[in-house]
């Protein structure tokens, strides 16, 4: 990599190699960034807005005064680019930028440190120069398991998102493998694009897109079209798909503090059936999104009165019912005990809780607990046929586990038993050989004596 050596360190001559050999990396052209490649990058696609992207750098004032560097602190520097978390010089030249390149930016203080300057390192009203080295970069994870990751391709307009509910006018192009296989304009409300055979990593997406926005979204299948595909459009099962995603318009719906009881009561009992109907296909995702907007709108609501109250308990009973049993389907095993804990925190008798948390409990090797889940079930109900074969079980399991621990730890010992024998011989045969290098020394010694003595 080339250095800053080549530069002259004063201000006008500066400018004035930028002018001469520098791009307007601006979107206005009013050279409030240039920049001049030290490297060029790797051929390919550029960072887009959003992306986590990965740099060294080094800025320094026009004299040639150092001020940072991620270099010296022996750390690459990673942010969001785009999206303001740095100076705007910073999102402007590296959305610019290739994989592998280098580049000088001068930055005039609009795009930098501004009239302010930084106290003790830039003075106010200062151009400033950043060398950047760009690493690399990565979509944004809009999901905790790398599900859902979008690159921004247009950014949108205004601070507004689409919330839960609202509904989207959205134009979408699917492709698996390179191969075209969606493209129409739809509408649809958030948290029910199932109905419209849209996927849940797009319908994920909209709370995090703007008016106007167009991105792409990497799908793996659990947010696509899962396990059993889309033979509409010839998907097989667990296939990555891409969606290009252009958010042309959307209104808002109310947000939960808009709305009274009634409202929220009328709108559970709906949300509740589109649930059991996903639920009943098999689109248990779509399913435990229904039932999470239940519990989201009325978990702190106390109602007018214990008439109402008391609608508002059964329903936040029965979805986090319902959650546990989604749960179970898709194993994550965890949330089912969360949702039951929930439920017995209502009705601590309630024998569907006790009896899915004990099924979540005996998955995860938890027999213990798993049996005594299942024998409080025989408590509630002692008919419940099935809480007694989860009892024979659990109970044969932890026989099962006793006798594979048992056989386990006598393995363990007979190995430390054979291998303290084979130490202990070892150390004999050692002793031995010692005792008899000693005897052979003392004999020579004695005959060497007996020939030195005089006659």
């Amino acid at each position: 990599m080339t250095s800053d050596q080549d530069l002259p360190m004063d201000g006008q001559s500066v400018t004035a190699v930028f002018d001469a050999k520098g791009i307007d990396v601006t979107a206005n052209k009013d050279r409030g960034v240039i920049k001049v490649v030290k490297r060029q990058g790797l051929d390919g696609d550029r960072p887009m807005i959003g992306d986590k992207v990965t740099v060294h750098y080094t800025g320094k004032l026009l004299t040639g005064k150092k001020f940072d560097s991620s270099r010296d602190r022996k750390e690459s520097f990673c942010f969001n680019v785009g999206k303001g978390q740095v100076l705007k010089a910073w999102d402007i030249g590296v959305l610019s930028m290739q994989r592998g390149e280098v580049c000088t930016l001068l930055c005039k203080p609009e795009y930098s440190y501004g009239s302010a300057g930084n106290p003790d390192k830039i003075p106010p009203n200062s151009s400033v120069l950043f060398e950047i080295e760009l690493l690399r970069f990565e979509g944004e994870m809009l999901t905790d398991d790398g599900g859902i990751i979008r690159r921004i391709k247009v950014k949108g307009d205004g601070y507004t998102n689409p919330n839960d509910g609202a509904l989207v006018d959205v134009h979408l192009e699917g492709r698996c493998a390179g191969q075209l296989f969606d493209v129409r304009d739809v509408s649809f409300t958030v948290s029910e694009a199932e109905d419209k055979g849209v996927p849940l990593g797009v319908d994920r997406a909209m709370d995090k897109m703007q008016r106007g926005e167009c991105c792409l979204l990497y799908l793996k299948p659990k947010y696509a079209f899962g396990s059993e595909g889309k033979a509409e459009f010839k998907i097989g099962p667990n296939k990555d798909v891409v969606y290009e995603v252009t958010l042309k318009d959307f209104q808002r719906a109310k947000e939960s503090w808009e709305m009274d009881v009634h409202e929220k009561l009328a709108l559970a009992a709906e949300v509740k059936h589109k649930g059991n109907q996903y639920f009943k296909a098999g689109r248990y995702h779509q399913a435990v999104i229904q039932y999470q907007r239940i519990i989201f709108w009325l978990e702190m609501e106390c109602g007018n009165g214990m008439e109402q109250l008391k609608r508002i308990q059964e329903f936040i009973l029965k979805a986090h019912l319902n959650l546990a049993l989604c749960f179970l389907r898709i194993k994550e095993f965890s949330q089912v005990v969360e949702n039951c804990n929930k439920v017995i925190e209502l009705d601590e008798c309630n024998e569907k809780a006790l009896y899915r948390r004990g099924e979540a409990r005996l998955f995860r090797n938890e027999f213990s607990l798993a049996l005594a889940d299942f024998q409080l079930v025989l408590q509630v109900n002692s008919s419940n046929r099935a809480a007694r074969a989860q009892i024979s079980i659990c109970q044969s399991k932890m026989k099962e586990y006793h006798e594979q621990d048992k056989k386990t730890y006598t393995n363990m010992f007979q190995k430390f038993a054979e291998r303290d024998a084979k130490v202990g011989k070892t150390k004999r045969r050692r002793d031995e050989s010692v005792r008899s290098s000693m005897n052979g020394e003392v004999g020579i010694k004695r005959r060497r004596k007996s020939q030195d003595c005089p006659l």
